[in-house]
C-alpha cells in the first residue's frame, strides 16, 4: 500500500526536524551560534488523470487531474544569520560583531575559518587567539609589559604600556562578509568555511560601508529563540503522530482487506 511508505517519508522527515531543533535548543548558550530550520519539499506524483489531457473526440479538455504523491523530503538545513543578543562580559578580549561581518581565523593547515564568536585570549607569545589557540587574522601581538589593552569600534587595538603615556598600535582587526552567509560551511568549534555556494569573502576594517562595527568587552550570543523552538518541536511532535497515525490505518486496511481472503 502507497500509504504506508508516503508516511513513513514524513515521520523520517519529521525525525531529522526534531534532531535539528534538538541541535539548536542545546547550542542556546554557545557564543555566535546561528540556529538552523529545516526546509522540506514534496516527492514525485504519479498523474493517474493528467491534468489538461483531452477528454474526448471533441477535443475537450481536463480542467483538473489525478495526481498521487509519493511523500516529503528534506531538501536544505540552512542557517538563519540574523544578529544575536550582545552582552557585557566585561572582558578584555571579548569582542562582539554588531552587524555584518566576521572574524578570520587561521586554522592549523594554514586555511582561513570564519566566526562570530569573539571570545579571545592570548597565547603565551602574547598573539591574539581563539579559545582553541588558532591565530586570529591578521595576527595581533600584545606586548608584556602591557597596562591596558584597548579595541575601537573600527577595530584599532591600542595598548597603553609601562612608563609611556601615549598609546601604541598594535594592530587592527578586520572582518569578512560574504553574498551568501547561508552558503558557508560549518566546520564547528564556532567556524565556518568558505564554500562555492557563499562566494569569495570580502574583506574591509569594522565600520566600513557595508560592515558592523565591533564592541570589546561584549560576546555576541546564540540567536536561538527558546519560544520559537519549543513550538517548532511541538508541531514536528504532532507531524510525526499524524504520520504514524496513517502507518496504523494502513496496516488495519491491509488486515482487513488479508482477512476478507481467507
Amino acid at each position: 500500500m502507497r500509504a504506508l511508505y508516503t508516511a513513513s517519508t514524513g515521520m523520517a522527515a519529521q525525525e531529522m526536524n526534531v534532531e535539528l531543533i534538538s541541535n539548536n535548543i542545546a547550542n542556546m548558550r554557545t557564543a555566535g551560534f546561528k540556529r538552523q530550520r529545516a526546509e522540506f519539499q514534496d516527492l514525485l506524483y504519479q498523474s493517474l488523470r493528467r491534468v489538461g489531457s483531452t477528454s474526448s473526440d471533441a477535443g475537450t479538455v481536463l480542467p483538473t487531474g489525478v495526481d498521487i504523491g509519493s511523500g516529503v523530503k528534506l531538501v536544505a538545513t540552512p542557517r538563519v544569520m540574523s544578529q544575536g543578543v550582545v552582552t557585557q562580559t566585561e572582558k578584555t578580549y571579548d569582542v562582539a560583531v554588531r552587524g555584518e561581518g566576521f572574524f578570520q581565523i587561521e586554522l592549523p593547515d594554514g586555511t582561513t575559518a570564519y566566526t562570530r564568536d569573539g571570545s579571545f585570549e592570548l597565547d603565551p607569545n602574547g598573539q591574539l587567539v581563539t579559545a582553541d589557540g588558532y591565530t586570529v587574522q591578521p595576527g595581533i601581538t600584545v606586548p608584556q609589559n602591557v597596562l591596558t589593552v584597548s579595541i575601537s569600534a573600527t577595530g584599532m587595538v591600542e595598548a597603553t604600556l609601562q612608563g609611556q603615556t601615549a598609546p601604541q598600535q598594535l594592530g587592527q582587526l578586520q572582518l569578512a562578509r560574504f553574498i551568501n552567509k547561508s552558503g558557508l560551511e560549518a566546520k564547528g568549534d564556532n567556524l565556518f568555511l568558505e564554500t562555492e555556494a557563499s562566494g569569495t569573502p570580502l574583506e574591509d576594517v569594522p565600520g566600513a560601508e557595508g560592515f558592523g562595527t565591533v564592541l570589546q568587552g561584549y560576546l555576541e550570543q546564540s540567536n536561538v529563540n527558546a519560544v520559537t523552538e519549543i513550538s517548532d518541536l511541538i508541531a514536528a511532535q504532532r507531524a510525526y503522530e499524524m504520520n504514524s497515525k496513517v502507518v496504523s490505518s494502513a496496516d488495519q486496511m491491509l488486515q482487513n482487506t488479508s482477512a476478507m481472503l481467507r
